[in-house]
Formats: C-alpha cells, sequence, structure tokens
C-alpha cells in the first residue's frame, strides 16, 4: 500500500511528531498549575471540553443549520448543534439561540450586520470607561463602518448614568443601544436601557460575555427579558471552549440573526468546538454549577474588600461580576509595571484602562482582575483573601520603590505555588 503521508500519521502522538510544539504546550500547561489565574477573561475547562475539542468531528466541515446544511454526512453534526442549541435555550431560559460564533466579538458583528446598514448610527458604552472594541471602537471594523456614539460612566461614583445615556439617544436618535462591556464591574439596568430603547425605537443589545455564567447559575440578573438580542461568550465564567452564543426571547428574531451569522460573518462551523460548547452549557445545567456561580460572585466580593482594606482604590468600591478594576493613579503607578511584577509573582492578571485614563493601552493606569478560574480550582473566601493581600504587598513594594522588589516576588511567587499544589489542575499521569 502506498502512503501519501509520514510513518505514524494515524497513530503517532504529539510528542513523537513535533516534539517542539509540545514541549511548548506541555510548558503551557504548567504555567497554568503552577500559577494564579486573575485574567478576567479566562477560566479553566474540564477534561470532558478538552475531549470533546481532540475528536475526529475536527474533520467534518459543514455549512448553515441543523437540517439545512449546504454538505452531506451531517447526521452527527446535527445532533451535536442542536444539543448545543436546546441547552443554551434551557439554560438562559431563550426561544432561541445560536451557538455558530467563533467568538463573543463575532456574535456583536452578527448581530450588527442584522439589524444594520453601513453609516447607521450605534450608542455604546465608550471602550476607556469599560465598554469592549467590537461594540464600536475606532480600531474595530464597528467603529469604521458605523456612526457610534458613546455614553459613560459618572465620574464621582464610576457607574452609569443613565440620565446620558437617555440624553444621548434622543440626540443621536440611534437604531441599535449595547449594554454591557469588558471592564465594568457593577450590575446594569436592563430595564431601564430598554426604556430608552424603545423611547427612540432602537434594537437594545446586551453584551453579557463578562457575567454570562452568573446569569446561568442565577447570581446575576439576565438581560434576556429586557434586551431583543443578548450576546455572550462560553468561556469566561461559562468556563467553556472559547466561543459565542446570539440569545433572544422573541423567535421571530430566528431567520435574521441566523442570517447574520451564516452567511453573513461566518461559513464552515468549527464543529468540535460546537461539541465543545454542548458539553460546557451541559454541565452549567447541573446543580452544581449554581454553587459554582454564587461563589464566583462571593470571592469576587472577597477579593475587592481585601484590596480596599489594603489601600487599593477599586473602581465603584466593588463589584457585582466576576471582575475588579482596580485605579493605580493613587499609587503612582502604571498598569504595565504593576501587572508586569505581579506575573513574575505568579499572579496572571491584565493592565487595564480606568475611567478617566489618559495613559495609552500600551500603558494604562489600572489592573482588571479575575476570580473565575481560580474559584474553578477550588479558591474559597480564605485563598481570595490571601490573593488580595499578596497583590498589595506586591503594589505597595512597587508604590514605595522598595530595593528588594524582586525577593517580595520571588516570597510571593512561593506562596503561590504553596497554594497552587492544594488545588491541582488536570491529572498530570494521565
Amino acid at each position: 500500500m502506498t502512503l501519501f503521508c509520514h510513518p505514524g500519521y494515524f497513530d503517532a502522538g504529539l510528542a513523537n511528531v513535533d516534539p517542539e510544539i509540545h514541549a511548548a504546550l506541555a510548558a503551557e500547561e504548567d504555567r497554568q498549575r503552577s500559577g494564579v489565574e486573575l485574567i478576567a477573561s479566562e477560566n479553566i475547562v474540564s477534561r470532558a471540553t478538552l475531549e470533546a475539542l481532540g475528536t475526529a468531528m475536527v474533520n467534518k466541515t459543514v455549512e448553515g443549520y441543523p437540517g439545512k446544511r449546504y454538505y452531506g454526512g451531517t447526521e452527527h453534526a446535527d445532533v451535536i448543534e442542536q444539543m448545543a442549541i436546546d441547552r443554551a435555550k434551557a439554560l438562559f431560559g431563550c426561544a432561541y439561540a445560536n451557538v455558530q460564533p467563533h467568538s463573543g466579538s463575532q456574535a456583536n458583528l452578527a448581530v450588527f450586520l442584522a439589524f444594520l446598514e453601513p453609516g447607521d448610527t450605534v450608542l455604546s458604552m465608550s471602550l476607556s470607561e469599560g465598554g469592549h472594541l467590537s461594540h464600536g471602537s475606532t480600531a474595530n471594523l464597528t467603529g469604521k463602518w458605523f456612526n457610534i456614539a458613546h455614553y459613560g460612566v459618572r465620574e464621582d461614583d464610576g457607574f452609569i448614568d443613565m440620565d446620558q445615556v437617555q440624553a444621548l439617544a434622543e440626540k443621536h436618535r440611534p437604531k441599535l443601544i449595547i449594554c454591557g462591556g469588558s471592564a465594568y464591574p457593577r450590575c446594569i439596568d436592563f430595564s431601564a436601557f430598554r426604556i430608552v430603547a424603545d423611547s427612540v425605537d432602537a434594537i437594545l443589545l446586551a453584551d453579557m460575555a463578562h457575567f454570562a455564567g452568573l446569569v446561568a447559575g442565577g447570581a446575576h440578573p439576565s438581560p434576556i427579558p429586557h434586551a431583543h438580542v443578548s450576546t455572550a461568550t462560553t468561556y469566561k465564567n461559562l468556563r467553556g471552549v472559547r466561543g459565542g452564543l446570539i440569545l433572544a426571547s422573541d423567535l421571530s428574531l430566528k431567520r435574521k440573526l441566523n442570517s447574520g451569522v451564516f452567511p453573513g460573518v461566518q461559513g464552515s462551523v468549527i464543529l468540535n468546538a460546537v461539541a465543545a460548547k454542548a458539553v460546557c452549557l451541559g454541565e452549567a445545567l447541573r446543580p452544581e454549577f449554581e454553587v459554582y456561580a454564587h461563589a464566583v460572585l462571593n470571592n469576587a466580593r472577597v477579593l475587592a474588600a481585601t484590596l480596599l482594606d489594603r489601600g487599593v482604590e477599586v473602581v465603584t468600591g466593588g463589584t457585582d461580576t466576576p471582575l475588579i478594576l482596580v485605579d493605580l493613579r493613587p499609587n503612582r503607578l502604571t498598569g504595565v509595571v504593576a501587572s508586569n511584577s505581579l506575573e513574575r509573582a505568579g499572579l496572571t492578571c491584565n493592565k487595564n484602562g480606568v475611567p478617566g485614563d489618559i495613559k495609552p493601552p500600551s500603558i494604562t493606569s489600572g489592573l482588571r482582575f479575575g476570580v473565575s478560574a481560580g474559584t474553578t480550582r477550588g479558591f474559597g473566601a480564605q485563598e481570595f483573601e490571601t490573593i488580595g493581600n499578596l497583590i498589595a504587598d506586591i503594589l505597595h513594594g512597587l508604590e514605595n520603590r522598595i530595593a528588594n522588589q524582586s525577593q517580595l516576588e520571588t516570597r510571593v511567587a512561593s506562596e503561590v505555588g504553596a497554594m497552587t499544589d492544594r488545588f491541582p489542575i488536570y491529572d498530570t499521569d494521565r
């Protein structure tokens, strides 16, 4: 038999076929195992999710939707995608779900395409005040093709000013209003946003990417009864594979939204990712996920309170979501310096702009923390109080310009390592 591929193509493992990539992947797993992940957009997937991603379903290509495909051999793909759709609808209590978006950004873009024409006006939260690139940033396609008006937060307390939102809506008459963002830590008044949207005959899009898991677990109000359409990601605190969802309570929007995804902004479906989405949605339907969601919220509040007690300024004075935004300006620090020092200490977070920030995105005056991944590991209030104190130690060391900052980082890294050893992820013997 003539072979047109290398020996072992169907049975040799990665370590033998590509040892360089295998080594890099192993090193990444070690990094995740030994450090505390505090990036708000990250989590740790289950072994079942990893297995779903690594199946032969990756070989299959389809376009369209279950029962209406443009390719043959789709009977099993249809079962998997329909299960993901049904689980999403059950989890979020909605009539419509699209599980195909490759990311939250593409889910948002599909909504733009479904309801807007180029040049139409959109009202959304400014990126610098807590919004998201895909909501109309000038660096993003949405900001280049549409006329964007931005609302922000109150200078005195960092909360959304609904009077400003109403005034801007009346002034600009947008066709789409977006609530939700990537660095706003408080609950959003979805019903108030719907009133504003209805007053100017606009579509209301709620982007719940950063709190979808809390909505699923009953630890955060749901936007779905109020918004015309909601988008979410399946990672973050849903703790699944990377990808997006589009959800709606009005089934009459199905055709328009489906067309926005395919053929609007995407072609073929990443079916192994859809299978993994189905796994995470099924996991989120289990009773223990509700316990997880409430633990995430409690841990976030413990971390915020600990930082405040240690003299670290938390934007809005707390959080109602899995994320905490810290303003470093009172400490005379920048986000890039602080995040680099924290990472050397085994505490990975991200630099982030804060309301009123004049520093560029590559520098920033703030930090963003998230507790979803740590909670998945099993960290509770005690661990996050410890983490908050370790963060404060690092920040105050930088603030006071201590000579032995590297020794402090080493000491904190040792404490972090001892903590993560008590809460292992994945079986290293597999």
